[in-house]
């Protein structure tokens, strides 16, 4: 029994030996580039730079990964704080309201969350989706376009690579709590 606990004590030392070499070559410029593209702390970027042996591609689609099982986990809490956000396009033409939620009233007061529910509002007012979700479409509409109609499938107005809906899950990893949209309108001058 003693001599198998050996081997595996020796390759666990190894093991701690080459995360202490490679946490040496990993130079904090590095460290702080992931930080700032992916918006993850400092030891999780680190990890993930050890993880992959420096390669920033792989750790950032690592980092990535990592927040989407985050994303997951927090989707079924409850979301009872928030704000209720305006955007007013210019002219007084257009406009519109968006309620975004999120688990505490401390997250509903950061800057960064207040960003969003005021980049969400704009989304609202430039593009006019019908429904929040595709679940929200009523059943036998099969001409309504989902991407067009829903706003959590909608590409999103300052980055059209990206969906509203991972806008959101970008923001719920770093802020660390479940956030949705309750609900919106848009105004339009004469209509």
């Amino acid at each position: 029994m003693r001599q198998q606990k050996l081997p595996s004590l020796l390759f666990l030392l190894l093991m701690m030996d080459k995360a202490r070499q490679m946490s040496l070559k990993i130079p904090t410029n590095k460290v702080r580039e992931l930080r700032e593209q992916s918006g993850a702390g400092i030891m999780a970027c680190r990890n993930a730079l050890l993880e992959t042996e420096g390669d920033m591609g792989k750790a950032l689609e690592t980092l990535k990964e990592r927040s989407l099982l985050q994303v997951q986990k927090k989707a079924e809490r409850s979301t009872t704080q928030g704000i209720i956000e305006t955007y007013i396009h210019t002219g007084g033409n257009i406009g519109a309201l968006i309620e975004v939620n999120c688990e505490t009233d401390f997250v509903a007061r950061t800057d960064e969350f207040k960003g969003l529910a005021h980049h969400l509002a704009m989304q609202v007012a430039a593009i006019c989706p019908q429904f929040i979700s595709r679940e929200e479409i009523p059943n036998g509409d099969d001409d309504i376009e989902p991407e067009t109609a829903c706003l959590l499938l909608q590409p999103y107005i300052k980055d059209t690579d990206k969906t509203v809906q991972d806008i959101i899950n970008e923001t719920i990893a770093r802020v660390g709590e479940n956030i949705k949209v309750s609900r919106f309108a848009r105004f339009e001058l004469g209509n």
